[in-house]
């Protein structure tokens, strides 16, 4: 199986930046798309940031021209760097991403279990 681990999540001050990652490991052939997303309380789970195995990317309107995704397919893990941080940030951030646990297998998604991204003075 795949797991999916987060890191880099903590409490930073408005204006301020955090950088989280998420690797991948597991039995893995290939990764498609990896993402971030991030469910406040009381607010339904929203896609942040995707990535695609060549690179390219989305972003949620809100974190447009702020917060940059990128990845390292050697490493199989992705980031999420974040800056000038609102406290409409504050969240849960969840990695997602689509694998390939062989050549002929279908693709999965899997999911992080969560890190938790505070944004208060």
């Amino acid at each position: 199986q795949v797991q999916l681990v987060e890191s880099g999540g903590g409490l930073v001050q408005p204006g301020g930046s955090l950088r989280l990652s998420c690797a991948a490991s597991g039995t893995i052939f290939r990764i498609n798309t990896m993402g971030w997303y991030r469910q406040a309380p009381g607010k339904q789970r929203e896609l942040v940031a995707g990535i695609t195995s060549g690179g390219i990317t989305n972003y949620a309107d809100s974190v447009k021209g702020r917060f940059s995704i990128s990845r390292d397919n050697a490493k199989n893990t992705v980031y999420l760097q974040m800056n000038s941080l609102k406290p409409e940030d504050t969240a849960v951030y969840y990695c997602n991403a689509d694998v390939k646990l062989s050549s002929w297998a279908r693709e999965r998604n899997y999911w992080g279990q969560g890190t938790q991204v505070t944004v208060s003075s």
